[in-house]
């Protein structure tokens, strides 16, 4: 890739840290840093591998401080962990197959899907209700495995699919579900940034600089969503993915 200049990394760390803090309260920040990154001209693998490094960081900072409110559900973590990580490492070994010109293509038809799902699911639930035991850890495996699969190979929304699944299979209210989501997310992160990393497709000297934004993002985040709650920060998050949708479409298809 061409070489990075000073106004791409603040422009990248700005997107970073706007994703890292809707991320922590609702999920989807892949919808933001995906977008930000290919508009700056990043490769689509560079994007999807430098983009992991620096959502893992900012996803394990988010994870800490809610376990430090007692906000995660520990008894399902460690499975989902284990089943996210297996499904991520499988997507991101899908996507090194894939020529970069097509994934780019397909990226771009992928982001509208993953916005409309996000806008379609946008029902949440503050009630708390125990854990369903029947099919509970097979519900847990599929939900880390499938999730986590789409996201290794493409990653938007994966975080408020994470969420919603949460809510509607196993009875979480909506802090708790967001909660323990960044275990599965920060999990997923972690196995397609491993498979991208052996693959030679994260640029660190670009990483360092986005996982501290993200970080930054993540930290205000989570403080806001257990202060206050997501409605907010949903609603602002599907106005900026409309203009980075149109955006894309005049930069593919337009120009």
């Amino acid at each position: 890739m061409e070489e990075i200049t000073i106004t791409v990394t603040i422009l990248c760390c700005t997107a970073f840290f706007i994703a890292g803090f809707v991320d922590a309260i609702a999920g989807g920040g892949g919808l933001i840093t995906v977008p930000a990154l290919l508009l700056c001209g990043v490769p689509p693998h560079t994007t999807l591998g430098t983009g992991k490094f620096a959502s893992t960081l900012g996803s394990l900072t988010a994870l800490w401080t809610f376990a430090r409110n007692h906000l995660v559900e520990m008894r399902i973590a460690p499975a989902g962990f284990l089943a996210a990580v297996a499904g991520s490492m499988a997507g991101a070994a899908l996507t090194l197959l894939i020529d970069s010109a097509l994934l780019g293509r397909i990226l771009f038809f992928l982001l509208p899907v993953g916005l409309v799902l996000s806008l379609l699911s946008g029902r949440s639930f503050s009630e708390e209700a125990p854990l369903p035991e029947r099919g509970l850890w097979l519900r847990v495996l599929l939900v880390g495995f499938l999730i986590g699969m789409y996201d290794g190979f493409f990653g938007p929304g994966a975080g408020s699919f994470y969420i919603i699944a949460l809510h509607f299979f196993l009875r979480m209210g909506l802090v708790r579900a967001s909660a323990t989501a960044k275990v599965f997310n920060m999990a997923s992160n972690a196995g397609a940034f491993l498979m991208f990393a052996t693959g030679g497709t994260v640029v660190y000297s670009l990483g360092v600089p986005l996982a501290v934004s993200s970080i930054l993002g993540n930290q205000l985040g989570v403080r806001l969503a257990i202060r206050v709650g997501s409605r907010a920060v949903r609603a602002f998050l599907y106005v900026t993915l409309s203009l980075l949708l149109a955006t894309l479409a005049y930069r593919f298809f337009l120009s």
